[in-house]
């Protein structure tokens, strides 16, 4: 069976043809692993490829709500108030987790929507 021609192409010069075809199948090619990586759920950091990291050091770990895990993190529902600095970085990871609703850290004891409120605000 012949691979159909596509009609912008067919008339279009030899010079033309030689310079579109690999631009095409590489951007198919893009397109065919970007597609790979989202059906795998696997993403890379491409700051740390690009300064040479390999890609086991790139990966991005994920919990299993998708949420973006930092190097040498734990997931999402393994933290408590001694895993942050300050109030307002706990209440932001709080909110992002789910806020009160979804609570399965307890940051928020007494359940008035606030997390670790013994931290310092600052």
């Amino acid at each position: 069976m012949a691979i159909p021609k596509l009609k912008p192409f067919a008339n279009a010069s030899e010079g033309t043809k030689k310079v579109l075809k690999p631009l095409l199948i590489g951007a198919i090619a893009i397109l065919l692993a970007a597609f790979g990586l989202e059906v795998s759920n696997t993403d890379w950091d491409l700051g740390k490829l690009l300064s040479g990291s390999n890609l086991n050091e790139a990966k991005v770990m994920r919990d299993k709500s998708g949420n973006v895990v930092e190097s040498g993190g734990k997931y999402t529902d393994e933290y408590n108030c001694a895993d942050f600095a300050t109030q307002p970085e706990a209440q932001k990871f709080f909110k992002n987790a789910g806020g009160p609703s979804q609570d399965t850290n307890r940051l928020d004891g007494d359940n008035d929507g606030t997390a670790c409120e013994a931290l310092p605000l600052k």
